[in-house]
C-alpha cells in the first residue's frame, strides 16, 4: 500500500461522494457545501467543475453517459456536454429541511441514497431506493446518513449513521431490505463514506479520525489507512484494475486547521493491494 497522495488540492469544503468512471478514465465527486461538481481525469491530470444548482450529495454514472446527482430537493439528471442539470423526480417535499447525502448503484441499476437534516439537529434523515422511475423509503430515523455501499455477492447492504458512529447493516434481496442490525462502531472519528473491495472489506472514512478505516465481513475492523489531514468523507476504488483508492476529504469545521493541514479538501489517490468492485450505472 502507498502514501497518500494529493492529486487536487481544490480545498473543497465539504467534498464527498467520489466515484471511478471507467469510460471517461475520470473521478467525479462533489463539494456539498460549496455547490460544486467536480471531474478529475486521471490519465492527464484534467480538472473542470460546474456549479450545482443547490446543495448536491453525489453524482452517480448513468447508463446512458450522464450522471444522477443528488441535489437537494430531488435527484437531478446531468449532462456533462452541457454542463445542463435537469428535474428527474422530486424527493421529499414533505422534510424542506433536509438534503440528500451519500448514494450507491447497484448491480441492478437501482439507485440507494440517504437524506439528513441539513442542520444536524434533527433525526428526520432517511435511506431511499431509487428504481423503476420511483423513489422508496426502506428505513428512517437518521440524523446524517452515508452510504449505503453493498457486499460482494449482493446480500449485505451498509449505511451508517454518522453522528451515532453506528454503522447498520441489512440483509438484501431484490431490492427488499430486512434484519437490521449492528455492523460496526467508530471511535477514533465518525464513520463516514463507505466502499466495498473485492474481498467484502468495508472502507469507511473517518471525518476528525485521520484516515480510512477497515472492517472485515464479520464486522471487526482490521486496520486502518492514515492520512495527513484528518477530515476523510468517502473512499472509491478506480483505476483500470480497481486498486486505486481515490479519497475526498473536507475542511468543514475545521476551517483553522488548513494552515497547519495541507490539503484538507483535497482530493486523494491511495494504491491498495485488493481491487475494489465495479462501478455499477443508474438504470434510468
Amino acid at each position: 500500500m502507498s502514501e497518500p497522495e494529493l492529486v487536487w488540492d481544490l480545498g473543497a469544503e465539504l467534498g464527498e461522494g467520489p466515484v471511478w468512471d471507467a469510460p471517461r478514465r475520470a473521478v467525479w465527486f462533489v463539494d456539498i457545501k460549496g455547490r460544486k461538481l467536480h471531474r478529475y481525469g486521471v490519465d492527464d491530470d484534467a480538472k473542470a467543475s460546474w456549479e450545482t444548482p443547490e446543495q448536491t450529495g453525489f453524482a452517480l454514472p448513468a447508463e446512458d453517459g450522464s450522471l444522477v446527482c443528488g441535489v437537494r430537493g430531488g435527484l437531478h439528471r446531468f449532462d456533462p456536454e452541457s454542463g445542463q442539470f435537469d428535474l428527474i423526480v422530486r424527493v421529499e417535499e414533505d422534510r424542506p429541511q433536509n438534503r440528500l447525502n451519500d448514494g450507491f448503484v447497484a448491480p441492478d441499476g437501482s439507485l440507494w441514497f440517504g437524506s439528513m437534516d441539513d442542520t444536524e439537529a434533527t433525526v428526520s434523515g432517511a435511506l431511499y431506493r431509487f428504481h423503476n422511475g420511483k423513489v422508496e423509503r426502506h428505513d428512517d430515523g437518521y440524523r446524517v446518513t452515508n452510504g449505503p455501499a453493498m457486499s460482494p455477492d449482493g446480500r449485505t447492504l451498509y449505511h451508517h449513521d454518522t453522528t451515532t458512529r453506528r454503522i447498520f447493516a441489512f440483509d438484501h434481496k431484490d431490492g427488499v431490505l430486512t434484519n437490521k442490525r449492528l455492523f460496526a462502531e467508530t471511535t477514533d472519528g465518525f464513520s463516514d463514506g463507505p466502499s466495498v473491495d473485492a474481498e467484502g472489506v468495508l472502507h469507511v472514512g473517518l471525518f476528525n479520525g485521520w484516515g480510512v478505516a477497515r472492517f472485515s465481513p464479520s464486522g471487526e475492523r482490521i486496520g486502518t489507512i492514515r492520512f495527513p489531514v484528518q477530515t476523510v468523507t468517502k473512499a472509491a476504488f478506480g483505476g483500470d484494475d480497481l486498486r486505486d483508492l481515490y479519497c475526498t476529504t473536507a475542511w468543514l469545521n475545521n476551517a483553522d486547521k488548513r494552515t497547519e493541514q495541507p490539503g484538507l479538501g483535497g482530493l486523494f489517490r491511495v494504491r491498495v493491494d485488493t481491487p475494489g468492485l465495479p462501478q455499477h450505472r443508474v438504470r434510468l
